[in-house]
């Protein structure tokens, strides 16, 4: 009935919007009333051409309704009568050609447009125009999110915090930045400690070693990053603290980019408009005001320089394909070796071989030229990985403070979706990044907001809205695609095919699963975002991602202090595999901090730490943090006690479970369960199945 009612209120002067395959969507106006039984609508285009569009009213394909003119341009999108794709598309288009607002809001959520230039609205005098104001009072902006923020942090006294979310290229780590240059200025410390000006110098240099030129974005952060700003009770900024997670390899930071394999992969290396020297220099600045030493300075380029010229290696191969060497007197080699302080010819042996140990015997065995290679490469990747959890750590220790923090805001950074022509592990793990941030999304807009109306008795219709846990579970839950990666690592002879023809037979029926029609070595992933294609070429071995024992003995070694310092805790990183009487034993590392496993015959692949690190909220280090992921902190608001906490605890401690899962009640803070325990239970949250944390559904 609805839909016949609609039906005949397409009428002759009507507006609609009409599927375009060049345009996307097109604006048309019905010329003709529409009768009973018609099976099209007479439209006329923009241009004056006349269209017949075909309508099904059984299958509900109708077009869809135009907003009226005087409510074009609105700047909070939930004003529109018809908020649906073309709406939303022509509102931000309107907004940002003809009046230059980057800025919509969509209720709560506020929707930024790059305009891939800078634009006079972030300096200070726009800061303190906002501080103070109430979300409606100004006209859309990061500052208003921000003040919102402190705001009600100050007169609420709830913990906040903003997630900065969208695809790659969309400006998400500047929209980040003005969040806390706004806090630093209205939150600005009344001490000489100046930690506000540390705070924002964090920024240069995570950029600096975290970020990358791309083919989409000049400017594309590597890895992901929670910077946690602490208040003291005047609302003050009394210290920071940054959590990173999923480092990918660095670009920057060299002026002849274009020399080196590692930072000329992207095609054109220079970006218009960008002063590397410039850029430069501040990330020097940074690094002396946030108190690391010049001599720390020169070794972190060192590092930096050596990195580069292991990737320029050459690889000779025997006349035996399964052997390869490098040249005694290989350039680029012994740059790398001069700049870490470590012995050639060890390095140069242990880069093309790897040592096996059996019950009887220990020998040492050739690598074929892709082993070299992907040898070479995990071993760049850790040592970078390594000096940038250096960097991190020392930018928290100049940000930490002594003084009890009594509330903090929390921003929340991370890549954005990515879709390439060509799509690989790298892309797989952010793309489930999104997802899960979706999801979060998802609960906190829809779910949550749903069930407040219902139970508050308001007249409400349910918004059948997209749930994408189906698609997060067909990635992380058991037999689900990272499962099936991990257990093809473990087979001798596994292989980047055999593991999609896995994913073919148990995946192919479900609605978030295709398997190209032209290809047998790539597999389609429905994301909320976007339909993408992933080449499985790569996927088991950039999941293991490791490196040999014997090259991390040898950087050990190293004469310079901080060189060694990098990897004198590599004995606790990931133990060495186990393997039975009869078989070789191979000493691997894994080029990410791992997670201490109880079970050490289980080292944790890249993919099984995603998974943990996207699972725990940002931190390994206190499990119950779980929740916080599921549950956003607002209404409802109770303390879980103490006793709740040492039940996880315990159950923890009788499963011996890593030390990491276990509570650290030194730096405990009270967590904020936001359920009344009553409308809500356990069961009803989802934990992923790999944690295997079943028994909170018990609690």
């Amino acid at each position: 009935q609805h839909w016949e009612m609609l039906l005949h209120s397409l009428g002759r002067c009507t507006k609609v919007w009409i599927p375009d395959p060049d345009e996307v969507w097109r604006s048309a106006e019905i010329i003709k009333d529409y009768k009973e039984g018609d099976k099209s609508l007479h439209l006329k285009l923009e241009d004056e051409s006349i269209y017949e569009c075909p309508v099904d009213p059984q299958g509900k394909e109708l077009p869809l309704l135009r907003n009226p003119d005087i409510l074009v341009g609105e700047n909070d999108l939930t004003a529109l009568s018809y908020l649906h794709e073309p709406a939303v598309l022509h509102n931000l288009k309107v907004r940002f050609l003809e009046s230059n607002h980057i800025y919509t809001y969509c209720g709560i959520v506020l929707v930024a447009i790059n305009p891939y230039e800078h634009l006079p609205i972030y300096e200070d005098d726009v800061i303190y125009a906002y501080s103070g104001q109430n979300v409606g009072d100004m006209d859309p902006h990061i500052f208003a999110v921000a003040e919102e923020a402190y705001k009600q942090m100050a007169r609420d006294e709830k913990n906040q915090s903003i997630i900065v979310s969208g695809e790659s290229g969309a400006g998400k780590t500047v929209s980040a930045k003005y969040v806390m240059r706004f806090l630093a200025t209205v939150g600005g410390s009344p001490s000489e400690t100046n930690i506000e000006a540390k705070v924002l110098a964090s920024s240069p240099i995570m950029e600096a070693f975290g970020n990358a030129k791309t083919t989409r974005n000049d400017n594309s952060s590597r890895f992901g990053k929670y910077i946690q700003i602490g208040f003291d009770k005047r609302y003050r900024i009394i210290g920071a603290n940054m959590r990173t997670y999923l480092l990918g390899l660095f670009y920057e930071l060299n002026t002849c980019a274009e020399d080196f394999f590692y930072t000329s992969q992207g095609g054109d290396t220079s970006i218009s408009g960008v002063d590397d020297a410039d850029d430069f220099e501040k990330t020097r600045h940074a690094f002396t005001l946030l108190g690391v030493k010049e001599s720390h300075q020169m070794t972190i380029f060192r590092i930096i320089a050596a990195i580069l010229h292991l990737g320029n290696l050459e690889i000779h191969v025997e006349s035996s394909k399964d052997t390869c060497t490098i040249l005694n007197e290989d350039e680029h080699l012994n740059n790398f070796c001069s700049l870490l302080g470590v012995d050639y010819s060890q390095m140069q042996h242990w880069l093309c071989h790897l040592k096996l140990v059996t019950t009887f015997e220990t020998y040492v065995k050739n690598m074929s030229w892709q082993q070299v290679v992907n040898t070479r490469d995990a071993l760049a990747k850790h040592i970078y990985s390594q000096l940038f959890k250096w960097i991190v750590q020392h930018i928290n220790k100049a940000l930490h403070t002594s003084v009890k923090q009594h509330s903090f805001i929390g921003v929340l950074d991370i890549y954005g979706f990515e879709t390439f022509e060509v799509n690989s592990f790298e892309q797989f793990c952010i793309n489930y990044a999104n997802e899960k941030l979706q999801q979060q999304f998802n609960l906190h807009v829809f779910k949550l907001e749903q069930e407040e109306y219902m139970k508050e008795g308001i007249p409400w219709t349910l918004i059948d809205f997209y749930d994408n846990q189906p698609c997060i579970d067909l990635i992380e839950a058991k037999l689900g695609i990272l499962d099936l990666l991990d257990e093809e690592c473990k087979v001798p002879k596994g292989t980047d095919q055999n593991w999609v023809q896995k994913l073919y037979n148990q995946h192919t029926r479900s609605q978030h699963f295709q398997k190209p029609r032209t290809s047998n070595t790539s597999f389609i992933i429905l994301h909320f975002a976007d339909k993408v294609k992933y080449e499985s070429e790569g996927f088991l071995e950039k999941n293991r991602d490791t490196v040999y024992e014997e090259q991390i003995n040898i950087l050990k070694a190293s004469k310079y202090q901080m060189v060694a310092s990098l990897f004198q805790d590599e004995n606790n990183a990931a133990p060495s595999t186990s393997i039975r009487k009869g078989t070789a034993k191979l000493s691997i590392r894994s080029t990410r901090p791992a997670i201490k496993s109880a079970n050490k015959e289980h080292k944790k692949t890249v993919g099984h730490q995603a998974i943990c690190s996207l699972c725990t909220s940002l931190t390994t280090q206190q499990i119950v943090k779980i929740l916080n992921l599921y549950t956003p902190m607002h209404e409802f608001e109770e303390r879980v006690t103490v006793a709740f906490i040492r039940n996880i605890q315990t159950h923890l401690q009788e499963r011996k479970d890593p030390p990491q899962l276990l509570l650290d009640f030194k730096h405990m803070f009270p967590v904020l369960f936001p359920f009344n325990p009553s409308s809500i239970t356990m069961d009803s949250i989802h934990l992923p199945a790999s944690l295997n944390l079943e028994f909170l559904r018990k609690v």
